[in-house]
């Protein structure tokens, strides 16, 4: 499926005329970090800088500079009562008009920010496996979803990479180190199957299976007969801890998609998994015939 949002490349290439925002230095409290990045036109955005009234500066101030030919400016902005915002920190922005070696510099950057992006395989391609896909195509990972059945991978209409596996051990096995597996199929035996081969690794950052505490306790037996190695107590099952008893797909997927991507963007996630305690929680799981996977 094509995406509706355009890339940095497609931005550039449509806007005669853009100014680089870029926020050079950043003290105290700030909603983004120092290096981050607004692209501005005439009428189009691409990028943010954070909102509020400093976006609001920046966008003004880039602008202007259109209208009247300035080629680059600096803005320092305290982000307290002066400016409507509360952070408490100080910020100092770089304005600059791009030039074509410019844009191609912005898009190269852009290329290598997406091709590093950390991997999320949602494994199984059910009602939550979907749910999982459409929410997670618009952020900063690469998703993959992967299904034994063709026709469950033909209804997912998400702009992620989708995967027909008679054998989905593969590409855990040969995915980057760092990813993320969700595993929700069908079949509870293959559950058990993909998790182990997930823990297995030693270096995913996060491994969780939909289901509930009893399951788990069964995987947990599983494992110690069937495998040498894997640390069960990096296992998140039940997933998407949240207390909800409302059991929507969309909403399952939504907990557990704040719960992947805080593992993601966590510092323990530079160096690897993140230890996590083999104790029950209420999360989400599915019945025995697998009617949420």
């Amino acid at each position: 499926m094509a995406s509706a949002v355009r890339s940095l490349a497609e931005f550039l290439g449509a806007e005669k005329a853009v100014v680089r925002v870029e926020l050079s230095r950043v003290r105290g409290s700030s909603p983004r970090g120092e290096g981050t990045e607004m692209f501005v036109a005439a009428a189009a955005l691409w990028g943010t800088i954070g909102g509020g009234q400093l976006e609001y500066r920046a966008i003004e101030t880039a602008r202007e500079m259109l209208r009247d030919g300035d080629l680059s400016q600096s803005l320092d902005l305290p982000l307290g009562p002066e400016i409507g915002q509360c952070c408490g920190g100080r910020v100092e922005m770089t304005l600059t008009r791009m030039r074509g070696s410019d844009m191609r510099a912005a898009i190269r950057r852009d290329s290598e920010a997406t091709e590093t992006r950390p991997h999320v395989y949602v494994l199984g391609a059910g009602h939550v496996g979907r749910a999982l896909a459409d929410q997670l195509q618009h952020l900063p990972v690469h998703c993959v979803v992967i299904d034994t059945r063709p026709e469950e991978i033909a209804l997912c209409s998400a702009d992620v990479d989708t995967r027909v596996r008679a054998i989905p051990e593969i590409d855990i096995m040969t995915a980057p180190a760092g990813s993320a597996f969700i595993v929700l199929t069908h079949d509870h035996a293959l559950d058990f199957l993909l998790a182990s081969s997930a823990l297995e690794r030693g270096d995913a950052a996060y491994v969780g299976m939909i289901g509930s505490a009893t399951k788990r306790v069964k995987f947990k037996n599983w494992m110690r007969r069937n495998c040498e190695s894997g640390d069960i107590d990096k296992l998140i099952c039940p997933i998407g801890a949240s207390g909800s008893r409302d059991k929507r797909p969309s909403l399952i997927a939504a907990f557990v998609v704040a719960e992947v991507m805080a593992e993601l963007t966590s510092e323990p996630a530079a160096a690897g998994p993140r230890e996590t305690g083999p104790t029950p929680r209420s999360g989400h799981h599915h019945d025995q015939r697998g009617m949420w996977a």
